[in-house]
């Protein structure tokens, strides 16, 4: 009778990853054509960022997924092979998203686009409560069920946060614009924002660094313990 309660455990919540991949997905679309409809860097960035998400959120399904089968293939660090490898998918996304933005901004410093400042905020809003809702609930899943610790729900959580980051500078541009006119603050603000998002996934990456580092000296350690035996 107690056999099923490891299973109940892992699904009577459903996969963490589920629902707030179907969020991001359905705002990504909304938001990358409100960004075309607008011409707001900002809100494109974004809608670019959410659309790696939805990559990303699909990796970590994938990944979570496969952390619950047995046998499970882990790496010395502890984490699953399968984790680790999302993780630094997710990462190089990141990368990827950043560098995007960071170009797209300059040449919008060159040659401003006229922006419909109100339509923006109206969107970012709506992007702003759409995230506000999947952070809360994978930081929900990561306190109280254990994944706190976990490379790929950290690095999920971090495209999800960044996603937020980019709302409130998008909301923030729409603001400006509309109150003041002033083009420049929409490629300024996703400058901003991409190099906080930078800040963040290089944290991340630095700490799957000593992940892999500190799996390799337990390996050793393991190896070298083996050959006294």
């Amino acid at each position: 009778m107690s056999k099923p309660q490891p299973e109940d455990d892992n699904h009577s919540h459903g996969n963490p990853f589920a629902v707030p991949f179907f969020l991001i997905l359905g705002f990504a679309v909304i938001e990358f054509a409100g960004g075309i409809w607008t011409q707001s860097l900002a809100l494109l960035g974004d809608a670019w960022h959410m659309f790696s998400d939805v990559f990303a959120l699909a990796l970590a399904w994938y990944a979570s997924t496969q952390a619950q089968k047995k046998p499970l293939i882990k790496h010395a660090s502890g984490q699953s092979q399968i984790e680790i490898r999302a993780s630094i998918i997710n990462v190089a996304l990141m990368f990827v998203v950043v560098a995007w933005i960071i170009f797209e901004a300059i040449q919008r410093l060159k040659n401003p686009l006229n922006i419909t400042g109100g339509y923006v905020m109206l969107i970012a809003f709506i992007g702003l409560v759409v995230n506000v809702i999947v952070a809360q609930r994978l930081h929900h899943q990561a306190h109280h069920h254990g994944g706190k610790d976990n490379l790929n729900h950290r690095a999920a959580l971090l495209h999800v946060l960044g996603d937020l980051l980019g709302s409130v500078a998008a909301l923030l541009a729409g603001a400006v614009i509309y109150f003041t006119g002033w083009l420049a603050a929409d490629p300024l603000l996703s400058l901003f924002i991409s190099a906080l998002i930078l800040v963040v996934t290089l944290k991340l990456a630095n700490d799957i660094r000593l992940a892999l580092k500190d799996g390799t000296n337990k390996k050793s350690l393991l190896n070298s313990a083996h050959k006294h035996d």
